[in-house]
């Protein structure tokens, strides 16, 4: 089991944005930026185009609305969509805001963000929703 298969299942927890039937999202708790958030598929699968075809155009919808709510509440230029998975063997989409194309370097140091700071940003995201 995965530590994404644990967050889902609230065994560790989370900065809660959204959920559906199939898709769940919560905040990087390592962001490049405030605002960077994983969405992930709920079945636990490696490989993002090892889900079926219903599971990637569901993850990938899940992900738009929660991207249209980021550009709101950072007043970004855009939401950077990045696929990794080297990390955590779980299927996942990263969702970050941009201001410029470096936000989406990965070799750049990561955020500290105190519980404060992420329990707003997580509700500011969900009232954006």
């Amino acid at each position: 089991m995965t530590i994404f298969s644990k967050i889902i299942k609230g065994d560790i927890p989370c900065y809660k944005i959204a959920e559906t039937e199939n898709c769940f999202a919560f905040l990087d708790i390592n962001p490049l930026v405030r605002g960077h958030v994983l969405c992930i598929s709920k079945r636990e699968v490696d490989y993002l185009f090892d889900l079926t075809d219903r599971e990637l155009c569901d993850l990938q919808l899940f992900a738009k609305k929660i991207a249209i709510a980021q550009k709101k509440v950072f007043g970004c230029i855009k939401v950077g969509q990045a696929v990794l998975g080297l990390e955590v063997p779980h299927a996942h989409i990263h969702l970050i805001p941009l201001h410029s194309e470096k936000d989406m370097l990965f070799s750049n140091p990561k955020l500290k963000l105190t519980d404060d700071e992420f329990r707003k940003i997580a509700s500011d995201i969900c009232a954006a929703l």
